[in-house]
């Protein structure tokens, strides 16, 4: 499984690079799926959603520059014949997972039985803010709002061993902070990483990198 996870899309060359090195081709010759779901357990969900469908908010996924891009609704997947969208997950070079809520995300992930066949894709995964912190074993309480039904867990899928504290000192969350991170960390059983939006944490075969050119902070 190829995986890069970012806060804030691909936001400078060194993500970008990363992106083409894990796709083994131009972004220009790859077909992309893009899962938009996370955004619609937020307020004004529809609104972001169309933003990061058509690429004019500030989170770079779908506006990269793909040969073709679709879009893959995870919340109509569990009313559809596997055979409309199966072959299209398997033959697709990357999925595009966007931010938003990370255990509504989580839920619709396994409830659409796409969390059951990522690790075996070819495709390269994409996350985005939440769309990274699904594939992490806990999101951390700071980080709970939604709560699917009989259940106040913070576990997500554990694709990855590390938790992930997003959007680290960003302008437009104050409360982000390097010691409120801190504070999150310490509530983890495992060790966990705050990444700023000019950082992505890269997974190839269980090999971690962080690759970045802003700022970032490991805990163990």
């Amino acid at each position: 499984m190829k995986v890069l996870l970012t806060s804030g899309g691909i936001q400078n060359d060194s993500q970008r690079r990363a992106l083409v090195d894990l796709l083994g081709k131009p972004i220009a010759e790859a077909h992309a799926l893009c899962i938009p779901t996370a955004v619609y357990g937020m307020k004004e969900g529809p609104y972001h959603a169309y933003s990061f469908i058509t690429g004019t908010g500030s989170t770079p996924m779908c506006e990269l520059g793909f040969q073709s891009v679709g879009v893959l609704e995870l919340t109509a997947l569990p009313s559809l014949d596997e055979s409309l969208w199966v072959p299209l997950v398997e033959q697709a070079d990357v999925l595009l997972v966007n931010g938003g809520d990370p255990l509504f995300l989580n839920y619709w992930m396994k409830k659409s039985g796409l969390a059951e066949r990522l690790p075996s894709l070819k495709a390269v995964y994409v996350g985005l803010s939440a769309g990274s912190m699904v594939l992490t074993p806990r999101i951390g309480q700071a980080f709970v709002e939604w709560t699917p039904p009989h259940t106040t867990s913070d576990e997500t899928l554990g694709l990855v061993d590390f938790s992930i504290f997003p959007h680290l000192d960003h302008e437009l969350l104050p409360e982000n902070t390097l010691d409120e991170a801190v504070k999150w960390a310490a509530d983890l059983r495992g060790p966990s990483y705050a990444i700023d939006d000019q950082t992505a944490i890269q997974v190839v075969d269980g090999v971690v990198e962080v690759i970045s050119e802003g700022h970032w902070k490991r805990f163990d």
